[in-house]
Formats: structure tokens, C-alpha cells, sequence
């Protein structure tokens, strides 16, 4: 089991006494919400300069955000947050319950039905992708969408255009289905074909998170001419 940042098992956290400082803070702003650093520094036992030098760096590293609120008496309170991205930072196990998932549906269902259940996830999420895209006029406008659609998504996706092998660029820095594609590649494929579809363009994978690679990129390239007419 890899283990998380708290240097921990995925499933607990560590006593708050062997946390770093700004993990007791991260520590403290989940299980506690919103805190002022006034606050934090009691729990901590820790001047409120300490505490808020340890909140500046984890706000420059887009982990915590503040907000102003106004109190019945005296000026308003600066209160501390944890951002999104700071939620990496807790034990997750939607990859084990994903995995044990799949090999749920295998065994009861067997192979067929694991596809079964892929392609039904893929038709679902070419409807709603269609429909974002009902708008677009051409194959950039569909990729730069596509490039939207897939960062909500958690893909941490972008597009740009490759001038040296003249086609565009899809680029996934992030998969937050890995674990369930190393289990089962049909994920992986079916999401190829759904690019295929949806762009209406020939896209090609040529690197692999899977395989290794830090990314997954897409090449994508207009239609050819023969393939147009055999879809008409």
C-alpha cells in the first residue's frame, strides 16, 4: 500500500505528535474547519507568527486560502481554509474501492460484463460530452473543449497545435483512474475510441501513463477524406 503524505498508511493518520508543523495545520483546518491563526496557535502550541509563517508557505503552495469575516464586535477575522488541492494530502482509497469493484463485476459477470459495464460508462460520458461541444464549429474548437471537459474531470488536460508534425496535441498530466486502467486496459481503449467519436478526427495515443510515460498524449489529426464518406 503506498503510503500518503503524512508518511502513514492510507488508512490512518500518524498521533499529531510525529506530524511536521504543517501537517498539524492541514491536520487541524480538515478536522476542524475554517480557523484563524490566533486559534491554530493554541491547538499547536505555537506563536501565532509561527503559525502564520507555516500558513503563508502552504498558501504559496496552493494549499490553504484565507477569507475575511466579520464578527459582531471589532474588525472582521481572517479565517484559514484548505483549498482543493489540499485535499491530496489526506488518505484516499477510492483507488482500492475501484479496483475491488472491477473485480466484483468479473467475477459475478465475467469478462463480458466488465465490457459491458465499460461501454455503458463511455456512452454516458460521450452524450454529456457531445452536448458541451453542440456549439462547436470546427476540430479546434471541439479539442480545446475536450481539453475543458477532461481538467474538470481531474485529467489536468490542455491542447495545443505541434507546427513540426502539424497536428494537435492533447495533454493529460494527470489520471485519476489509474489505478483502475493498470487493472483493466479496456478503460484505456474505450477511451480512445470515445476521442475518436466525439472530435470526429483520427487520434492516436503516443504516450502511455500506463506504460510509464509522465503524461498521456494524443495526437489528433483532421478525417481523412475516405473515412468521411464511409460514415455517410
Amino acid at each position: 500500500m503506498p503510503s500518503h503524505p503524512f508518511g502513514f498508511g492510507a488508512d490512518r493518520y500518524p498521533p499529531m505528535h510525529q506530524q511536521t508543523s504543517a501537517s498539524r495545520v492541514l491536520y487541524l483546518l480538515k478536522t476542524r474547519g475554517p480557523q484563524t491563526a490566533a486559534t491554530l496557535s493554541v491547538e499547536m502550541d505555537m506563536t501565532a507568527m509561527g503559525v502564520r509563517q507555516h500558513l503563508l508557505k502552504l498558501e504559496q503552495a496552493g494549499q490553504v486560502a484565507r477569507y475575511n469575516q466579520a464578527e459582531q464586535v471589532g474588525r472582521p477575522r481572517q479565517y484559514w481554509h484548505l483549498t482543493d488541492a489540499a485535499q491530496q494530502a489526506f488518505p484516499d482509497r477510492h483507488a482500492d474501492l475501484s479496483l475491488d469493484l472491477i473485480e466484483n463485476v468479473r467475477e459475478i459477470f465475467g469478462d463480458q460484463g466488465l465490457e459491458r459495464l465499460i461501454s455503458r460508462r463511455e456512452q454516458s460520458t460521450e452524450h454529456s460530452y457531445l452536448a458541451a461541444m453542440a456549439g462547436c464549429s470546427d476540430l479546434a474548437e471541439r479539442i480545446h473543449k475536450l481539453a475543458e471537459l477532461r481538467s474538470a474531470e481531474g485529467y489536468m488536460a490542455r491542447c495545443e497545435f505541434d507546427q513540426e508534425q502539424g497536428c494537435w496535441m492533447l495533454l493529460e498530466n494527470h489520471c485519476p483512474i489509474c489505478a483502475a486502467a493498470q487493472h483493466c486496459q479496456s478503460f484505456c481503449r474505450a477511451e480512445l475510441e470515445l476521442f475518436q467519436r466525439v472530435l470526429q478526427a483520427q487520434v492516436e495515443r503516443s504516450e502511455h501513463m500506463v506504460l510509464g510515460a509522465r503524461r498521456c498524449t494524443y495526437l489528433i489529426r483532421e478525417q481523412r477524406r475516405e473515412n468521411q464518406l464511409s460514415l455517410l
